[in-house]
């Protein structure tokens, strides 16, 4: 089935879950009213639905190559991301002056999903260099901003960053890539990085990488780490290109999923580089690029269990198996309903928590108030790990449905799985958003949590008298989740991070049972019996995690390197 991006699904949660209009009363946002938004809602679905859905197979069954030491990307990508940059879509986040349409970071959470459920490969690339158009407007100097930042928002230049090395993966402060000053002010940057997504490609003039590189005598760890923008072909002007860069890539990564997207192997030769803003304050600068990324790959994970539940579905309404009743389609069978209903449930949960991320993080740059920085700050890992944790169950879930033609390629839910299965994994694993949850997120004593708490209590009132029941289980599991929060705080680290992710697991079963429970109280029947599932089925899994965040780490610091021979 051709994937079809859920517009008015994405237009119910803005308006009735996540309430998106405390964005568009601010002063900042005002433009971004509710004729806009829905406007951009349709606009971006018609773009995933028609442009870049198509690229999906295309890229699984050809992928990128490097010929020559030029990387050709898949048959129809070159059109369907010329589509992406000619509307404008880049840009949708970024500041007016360079060319950017300064809409919220919540609308463009939602176009980053649909781009994900049509093709996850090719919607990795726009999303990169929306990261770095970021860190470039936050910390690089004038000249470096009117010079590459136009490019970088119409798209005909792109952005990566640059962390990882051979012995430097989760480890940051272990690379060895070094800069040294030329004396014009320029830096030459040598090294080579690995797992760099689009790290070329035939779709732009240009490639522009963000690359950490420690300085000379600077100090081991990630302290001593600087930023340099680093372009493949260095700039004359603000924007007419020169002669080549040093640098090249070496080779491409042979991947589980995602064969339409360039991942390479990078080699850096004293190329030339900037310094993106102070020496040896790398780290707070590509932190602004990850930090975006993670929320932005958290929308992934949830594009992808959309796509994949979509298929599913349309699977299961044509596929004739036993004696189901009815048609005899398996989607009437209970297992399949239940696999199907658990797709469509931890999808839309996921969707919410990202979308909620997403409005502190605007409500936080509109009113500059630390209570909303501090839920974004709070709500990034949970919206990043949950998202695709979500992301990859459902894709399993979808091949289960499609029974044993879900293992046979020619259907394509496999590839679901395969593609979505990285992102997990990068941009930060899963288990160190979990660390960084229950350590720097709870630094505070808890209070950004408590906070967050209260709020899904007192809304829970509003809807008890309506939702009983259901109102009464989110409540309790809210109730618990603050519990457990007291406890944690006054836990050391040890007891903190054998913990952790159940913490975040349990967090994210909350909000989900309190988005479920007012997407529910409009009184529309199809929600009410999702939310009911949800709320049943689902919820109560915050028990088992929170007991296992009570045990401590005892049991784990009992077990030994030898225990596993």
């Amino acid at each position: 089935m051709p994937y079809r991006a859920p517009t008015s699904e994405l237009a119910h949660c803005l308006d009735d879950v996540v309430d998106f209009g405390q964005v568009q009363g601010t002063e900042r946002f005002g433009e971004a009213t509710q004729d806009v938004a829905l406007a951009i809602l349709d606009e971006a679905g018609k773009l995933a639905n028609d442009a870049i859905a198509p690229a999906q197979r295309q890229g699984d069954l050809h992928p990128v190559r490097l010929e020559n030491g030029v990387v050709r990307t898949s048959p129809g990508y070159i059109d369907a991301y010329r589509a992406i940059a000619e509307g404008g879509w880049v840009g949708l986040p970024a500041a007016s002056e360079y060319g950017g349409m300064g809409l919220p970071q919540t609308l463009n959470t939602a176009v980053t999903e649909f781009l994900s459920g049509a093709c996850l490969a090719l919607a990795i690339k726009p999303l990169l260099s929306q990261g770095q158009i970021e860190a470039l407007e936050a910390h690089a100097s004038e000249e470096l901003r009117a010079t590459y930042l136009p490019k970088l928002v119409a798209g005909t230049w792109s952005g990566t960053m640059n962390l990882t090395e051979p012995q430097a993966g989760s480890d940051v402060g272990a690379l060895r890539a070094t800069a040294e000053p030329k004396g014009d002010g320029s830096w030459a940057v040598t090294g080579q990085k690995i797992y760099i997504s689009w790290g070329d490609s035939d779709l732009v003039e240009n490639v522009c990488h963000l690359v950490l590189a420690r300085t000379p005598g600077a100090p081991a760890g990630t302290k001593g780490i600087s930023l340099f923008l680093v372009p493949k072909i260095l700039p004359i002007g603000h924007g007419a290109l020169g002669p080549a860069n040093n640098l090249k890539v070496v080779s491409l990564e042979e991947k589980l999923g995602l064969h339409g997207s360039p991942t390479a192997v990078m080699s850096y030769e004293g190329a030339s580089g900037w310094l993106v803003g102070e020496e040896m304050g790398g780290m707070a600068a590509m932190f602004t690029m990850m930090n975006s990324a993670r929320l932005g790959v958290g929308a992934q994970g949830v594009g992808v269990a959309e796509a994949a539940t979509q298929h599913a579905v349309a699977f299961a309404r044509e596929r004739r198996q036993g004696k189901a009743g009815g048609t005899g389609a398996i989607i009437e069978h209970p297992d399949v309903k239940r696999m199907l209903a658990t797709m469509k449930a931890e999808t839309f949960a996921a969707r919410s928590i990202a979308l909620a991320c997403a409005v502190a993080i605007d409500m936080g740059h509109a009113t500059e108030s630390e209570a909303w920085r501090a839920r974004a700050a709070l709500l990034t890992p949970i919206a990043k790990a949950f998202g695709t944790d979500v992301g990859c169950r459902v894709a399993d879930l979808g091949i289960q449905v499609h029974g044993g033609m879900g293992y046979v390629e020619e259907t394509g839910a496999a590839q679901f799985f395969r593609d979505v299965r990285v992102c997990a994994i990068y941009e930060g694993t899963n288990g160190i958003q979990a660390i960084d949850l229950v350590s720097r997120k709870l630094a505070d004593g808890g209070e950004a949590a408590y906070r967050l708490i209260d709020e899904i209590e007192a809304d829970v009132e509003k809807i008890r008298d309506v939702m009983p029941e259901a109102a009464q289980a989110v409540w309790g599991a809210a109730e618990t989740l603050r519990e457990v929060t007291e406890w944690l705080v006054e836990e050391k680290m040890e007891a903190r991070l054998s913990g952790a992710h159940s913490y975040l697991m349990a967090f994210a079963r909350v909000l989900g049972g309190w988005y479920h429970l007012k997407s529910a109280f409009g009184g529309d029947p199809a929600r009410r019996a999702v939310s009911d599932f949800y709320i049943g089925r689902l919820l109560p899994e915050h028990e088992a995690h929170i007991a296992a965040i009570r045990i401590g780490g005892a049991d784990l610091q009992a077990i030994t390197p030898d225990h596993f021979a």
